[in-house]
């Protein structure tokens, strides 16, 4: 998938199990499923960071470190660390977690993801301060890193500011 272009730097959509980092000026963005996305922001600094997380928990070591919640969140939060000068102080908005397989053996998988990033955010002390999660449709997930701004849109419903 491409770039879309506007006013801000739009960076390529970042994929199932994919992470990236930016700036002032910078939007990430991202399509969810049942997969969540995690925005970790520092708004004195405005850099950020967006994970699309597929798994709550990974099973095997070889698993792409922005796959699963429990390393897609410290690896990020690494990422930002390495990127920041200085200390950071992170804060959270999450979206996705949908239920989109209802006859599905998983079809409680997005809420498994939801939960295990809720805890591991709680367990790391980063506040979460908004969120859109759950229901039975996609989500697009854009991250404006100029403002901590979250938008969400669903077919049908408008967007949403987190």
């Amino acid at each position: 998938m491409g770039v879309e272009e506007d006013s801000q730097r739009a960076k390529p959509l970042i994929r199932m199990g994919e992470m990236a980092t930016g700036v002032d000026g910078d939007v990430l963005r991202t399509l969810l499923g049942s997969c969540v996305g995690v925005a970790l922001y520092d708004r004195r600094k405005k850099i950020g960071g967006l994970a699309h997380i597929v798994l709550p928990r990974s099973r095997r070591a070889d698993d792409p470190p922005g796959k699963c919640a429990d390393r897609a969140i410290p690896a990020l939060i690494a990422m930002l660390e390495r990127d920041a000068d200085g200390a950071i102080k992170l804060s959270a908005k999450l979206a996705g977690g949908a239920k989109m397989l209802s006859s599905s053996k998983t079809a409680d998988i997005g809420e498994q993801n939801q939960r295990a990033c809720e805890q591991l955010l709680r367990e790391l002390r980063i506040p979460i301060l908004a969120q859109d999660c759950g229901g039975n449709q996609g989500r697009r997930m854009s991250f404006d890193l100029s403002t901590g701004s979250v938008t969400i849109s669903i077919v049908g419903r408008g967007d949403i500011d987190l």
